[in-house]
């Protein structure tokens, strides 16, 4: 049954698991005390280098759910917990490595991922997160310039359009659109009212010449022949 102690000691490894953003494995084999105490400064306040039992460390990883951990857990280990930004962290180490030839970079782990001694080194060549915020930056508010130039030409080359458009088309002649004349109604014409009959003389047929045949008989007589 392990120790009071020994369980107060992976209960501390594991929170310092979870709450790092990496951690960078070392071997610090022939590395003195005075060499580890320069070694901690020069790594900043947001990392936090500690020499670790591998038996803690892994039942640690274990706990935390990054099993993959044990297989960087040979020899003598360091860890250097990462609080802010790894690649700052893995530049620092690699540097300190170069002045202590005893410190060498065994690997790392961030988001999720183990990552092998090339790659952990390869963290050290990477650009830090202040300098591609700054260029990210620098690329936004050049597009945001480049955005707001295109915006104050639109209407200039809108009107130059408009203008080229105007030279090409010919004038049209301007038609005049009929007037609709106003609707005239029909006149209505005056019924004719028949003369009123003077009281007292009777109506007499007037005297037919001797001789004379009416039309309608005329026309009877010769055979109902049309009019030339």
């Amino acid at each position: 049954m392990p120790s009071p102690e020994r369980v107060e000691k992976v209960a501390r490894l594991k929170e310092r698991i979870s709450s790092s953003q990496a951690l960078l494995l070392a071997e610090y084999r022939g590395l003195s005390v005075q060499d580890a105490t320069e070694l901690r400064r020069s790594l900043g306040p947001d990392t936090r280098f500690s020499v670790v039992k591998n038996t803690l460390m892994k039942r640690a990883a274990g706990e935390a759910g990054v099993d993959e951990l044990e297989r960087l857990l040979e020899g003598p280990t360091a860890v250097a917990f990462v609080a802010g930004d790894p690649v700052a962290a893995a530049k620092r180490v690699v540097e300190a490595a170069k002045r202590f030839p005893a410190l060498a970079l065994k690997g790392a782990y961030m988001e999720g991922r183990v990552l092998g001694a090339d790659e952990a080194r390869g963290l050290a060549e990477l650009e830090s997160r202040e300098v591609m915020l700054s260029r990210l930056a620098g690329a936004m508010k050049a597009e945001m310039s480049r955005a707001a130039g295109m915006l104050q030409a639109l209407p200039g080359r809108f009107l130059a359009l408009l203008d080229a458009y105007k030279e090409k088309v010919p004038a049209g002649e301007e038609v005049a659109e009929p007037k609709a004349e106003p609707k005239s109604e029909p006149k209505s014409e005056p019924k004719s009212e028949p003369e009123p009959a003077i009281q007292g003389e009777a109506e007499t047929p007037a005297p037919q010449a001797e001789g004379a045949e009416s039309l309608e008989a005329q026309a009877s007589d010769e055979g109902d022949e049309g009019e030339e």
